[in-house]
């Protein structure tokens, strides 16, 4: 099965994961304690969750976004309309931004869908001075990312066409050995690498389930792609296997997998 997968609608993204990541971006951000008045990159920065949170949580002098989603970076600049911050469209592997400009190059649920990571890693510590820090955090796709483990085991099961797609599998970057290998290999110092839990309890079924019917990444653009009667039985075969809580609601966590290390 091809592996294709669409980012272009923000609106579309934001009720799928883009509403998850700001939780691990706060979370993100204190691990990496950089001081006030700072200038950050934010590499793939998608709808801006992650820039939003640097805006509000670190007096950030600048904030500079870059995305090849022309949509996403769109989106990005309608919702932050803050003066300290820029969104651009680029590429991860080919940043258009000077070197050593940046105290920190940071990015979000990105680096897993990037060609050459390698390429992108190397091109933040490119971006940043001497001392400067870079980071990333990604899914936990194979394991506690619960949201997309429930939907990929029960297509699997229904499809086995459908392996080819899940992130698990995929990614086998999104991991603290293979990541902390990755930035070591880069030349950065004092790597390291933790686990961020978040929850994600989603208030009844619809609440999961529509998010899916957006066509915005591997899942959504598998559901899409799924006849109307395939679609059902994929539904019902997930509603199966949540855990609801006694008041209808899922109470499900995500984990992402958070790397830094100091250029």
């Amino acid at each position: 099965m091809e592996k294709k997968d669409n980012w272009a609608s923000g609106d579309l993204y934001e009720p799928f994961v883009g509403r998850w990541s700001r939780p691990v971006a706060k979370e993100f951000l204190k691990w990496l304690d950089v001081p006030l008045q700072r200038r950050w990159l934010d590499v793939g920065c998608g709808t801006g969750a992650l820039s939003q949170t640097i805006l509000n949580l670190c007096d950030p002098k600048k904030v500079q976004g870059i995305d090849r989603s022309e949509g996403f970076v769109a989106y990005a600049r309608s919702q932050l309309a803050d003066p300290r911050v820029t969104f651009e469209v680029g590429d991860a592997q080919s940043l258009p931004v000077d070197s050593d400009l940046y105290d920190a190059a940071v990015s979000g649920l990105v680096l897993n869908f990037v060609p050459e990571p390698e390429k992108m890693i190397s091109e933040m510590v490119r971006a940043v001075q001497k001392d400067g820090i870079v980071a990333v955090y990604v899914w936990d796709y194979a394991d506690k990312m619960q949201l997309l483990r429930y939907f990929w085991d029960a297509a699997a099961e229904l499809d086995p066409a459908a392996v080819d797609l899940d992130e698990g599998p995929r990614f086998p970057i999104c991991n603290p050995d293979a990541l902390r290998g990755l930035f070591q290999k880069s030349t950065l110092n004092q790597v390291e690498t933790r686990p961020i839990d978040i929850d994600t309890t989603f208030k009844d079924f619809d609440d999961y389930w529509n998010p899916f019917l957006g066509g915005q990444g591997p899942a959504p653009g598998y559901v899409v792609s799924l006849s109307e009667g395939k679609r059902a039985q994929l539904r019902e075969r997930i509603r199966a296997s949540l855990p609801f809580a006694a008041n209808g609601s899922i109470p499900l966590i995500a984990r992402a997998w958070a790397v830094k290390g100091i250029k």
